[in-house]
């Protein structure tokens, strides 16, 4: 499932990160991401729509391999979130 645009964030700014080398291709990752920030490629998984990384970090959790990494609760995604949800303006405070 890819997010629609109604759930994009800032561009570039999820800490979400893949270290390839380590991927073993399970597709882990790709199961549990509610946004479809994954696909699968040759093998290896690829990071097909990362602005839609919303932190959950379930990617990370999932992965057998460490392959991924992602600070969630932090950065401008958590932020829009918690504006969402107190009807406030978002801060990151970046």
């Amino acid at each position: 499932m890819i997010a629609s645009a109604r759930h994009r964030h800032l561009k570039n700014v999820t800490t979400l990160s893949l270290d390839i080398d380590k991927c073993v291709g399970c597709g882990a990752c790709q199961v549990v991401c509610p946004h479809g920030v994954f696909e699968m490629g040759e093998g290896k998984i690829v990071l097909a729509d990362k602005d839609a990384c919303i932190e959950c970090g379930a990617c990370a959790l999932n992965c057998p391999a460490k392959a991924l990494a992602v600070k969630p609760g932090v950065g401008c995604a958590s932020a829009i979130i918690k504006g969402w949800i107190t009807k406030s303006e978002p801060s990151c405070d970046c």
